[in-house]
């Protein structure tokens, strides 16, 4: 026969529980993220401030409806807008399928399609905190001297990039290009309050060299390169980022696709012969 549990268990349960935000706390932190006041933001949805001030306080109950629509003036991520509406009683709206699901599979066709007619350049898809999901045979060239361990799944583009054991010692201007990915993941740790992009930050923060001082160091190019030594000669290239403009699915909504262009002739020869080895 199970007992009742101990007192200090039940303090504990209780303790845990009382910590989990409100879903006027949750709100409140995203107005306050986006730097926007309860003026501002009433205005916008149709509320009183009074109203929404009674919401953030718990006086309040906000409808599926109105949560719903201060998440897209507040531009809450699709993950974190169904975490606050849990925190509220409702059901999540925005479902999260795997990549592999076929109610994806137009997605997932789209971007092999995307990834192959980038060859030979190098191009892959990444999730919100850049562990790779999909990529080109040109990022296998890239990468073939790395240490396993490093390639082991969930392999991580940001790890892979920093890491000592990784690209770092390859990379020639790996202050300027450490300072640009740890400042992509500061960013993106702001826009979705996403701890472990924070985390992620702190352990690369660690490998990376001091970042050339001030930003008359930045105008030496129009566009910062990753400057790279390859066994098949020197490369120079450039980055872009493509994401979903309509995502309703979680999943997509923290896709991107990162891919990589010649900065150069030569960069474009080195690319074009590793291609046909």
């Amino acid at each position: 026969m199970v007992g009742a549990p101990s007192a200090p268990y039940g303090r504990f349960v209780t303790s845990t529980l009382d910590a989990r935000p409100t879903p006027g706390e949750l709100l409140r932190g995203w107005r306050t993220r986006r730097r926007r006041s309860q003026m501002d933001l009433a205005l916008d949805v149709g509320v009183s401030t009074r109203h929404l001030s009674f919401v953030e306080t718990g006086r309040a109950r906000a409808s599926r409806e109105l949560l719903v629509d201060l998440c897209e003036h507040l531009d809450v991520p699709l993950r974190e807008r169904n975490t606050l509406l849990l925190a509220a009683g409702f059901a999540p709206t925005y479902s999260e399928s795997r990549l592999d699901a076929d109610a994806l599979e137009a997605v997932r066709g789209a971007l092999e399609h995307l990834l192959a007619g980038h060859e030979p350049f190098p191009a892959l898809v990444v999730d919100r905190c850049g562990d790779v999901v999909m990529a080109n045979r040109a990022v296998g060239a890239l990468i073939a001297a790395i240490d396993p361990a490093l390639l082991t799944p969930p392999v991580n583009i940001y790890r892979l990039s920093l890491h000592p054991d990784g690209i770092a010692p390859h990379v020639r201007n790996l202050a300027e290009w450490a300072g640009h990915l740890l400042h992509r993941l500061e960013r993106l740790a702001d826009l979705t309050g996403d701890p472990r992009l924070a985390a992620l930050r702190g352990e690369l923060a660690g490998y990376a060299p001091p970042a050339p001082g001030g930003p008359a160091a930045r105008v030496a190019h129009v566009m910062l390169p990753l400057h790279l030594d390859h066994p098949a000669g020197e490369l120079r290239l450039y980055s872009t980022i493509t994401h979903f403009g309509a995502a309703w699915d979680v999943t997509l909504d923290e896709l991107s696709l990162e891919s990589f262009v010649p900065a150069d002739p030569a960069t474009r020869a080195v690319l074009d012969g590793l291609a046909v080895r």
